[in-house]
């Protein structure tokens, strides 16, 4: 891991650094507040363990600072106040977890193992955003703009689009789309495929000089960028 200490306090940044070091990991130095949020900002950090109380920049603002710079690394606060409003303050301005001074070594350790064990997880899940051009497509809203303009969707026409921008520039052959825009696991031997391919293909490419939904003929389907559709 990639740790980065942000802490006033000497002695105790030594000796977190050489902690983590024995530990078989690399840490960084910040001693206050502007400095960290330099170092967080520059460097892919897979954990960041803040101090609250911090010169020229407090732990808190710097946090609440990085999330809005859209900063996600994970963030363990350390911090003589141990109160239950105190914790709530720092995992509200943007941390992830909060552990009360004194506190061992060892148990900190753990925390930090499982933030970055966390941030990896979520870094191998699926974007909630898909974009091929000017075309984008929103999963949890389920919304979908090209060039701005929102197109609406129904649900299947929806569904087709994610999974061929999922796998944008790439072939998706009718089997593919059947089984996981449909749910069918034989082919039904109808037209419905093209059909609901025509109608996207109308309401995405309609309008705008580049389309972005190709027919490779006899293969499949491909949302890019360029290229000629064989329809």
């Amino acid at each position: 891991m990639r740790i980065l200490i942000i802490e006033d306090d000497k002695e105790a940044a030594a000796y977190l650094v050489k902690a983590f070091r024995e530990a078989g990991h690399m840490a960084d130095h910040a001693a206050d507040g502007l400095d960290g949020y330099a170092m967080a900002e520059g460097g892919d950090y897979d954990v960041l363990v803040v101090d609250r109380m911090l010169p020229k920049l407090d732990g808190l603002s710097l946090i609440r600072s990085l999330r809005e710079q859209k900063i996600e690394s994970p963030v363990l606060i350390l911090s003589a106040l141990g109160q239950v409003d105190d914790r709530v303050k720092g995992l509200r301005a943007g941390g992830d977890d909060y552990l009360p001074k004194p506190y061992a070594f060892s148990e900190l350790l753990a925390r930090v193992e499982v933030l970055a064990r966390r941030r990896a997880s979520v870094s191998h899940a699926e974007p909630t955003t898909y974009r091929v051009g000017d075309l984008e497509l929103d999963r949890l809203s389920h919304r979908v703009t090209r060039s701005d303009h929102e197109i609406i969707l129904q649900p299947r026409e929806f569904r087709l689009l994610e999974y061929l921008m999922k796998n944008a520039n790439q072939v998706v052959t009718r089997t593919m789309l059947l089984e996981h825009v449909w749910d069918y696991h034989f082919d039904p031997q109808t037209n419905v495929i093209d059909v609901h391919v025509s109608r996207l293909r109308a309401k995405i490419d309609k309008g705008f000089d580049k389309p972005l939904i190709h027919t490779i003929r006899g293969a499949g389907y491909m949302v890019r960028v360029g290229g000629e559709t064989d329809a």
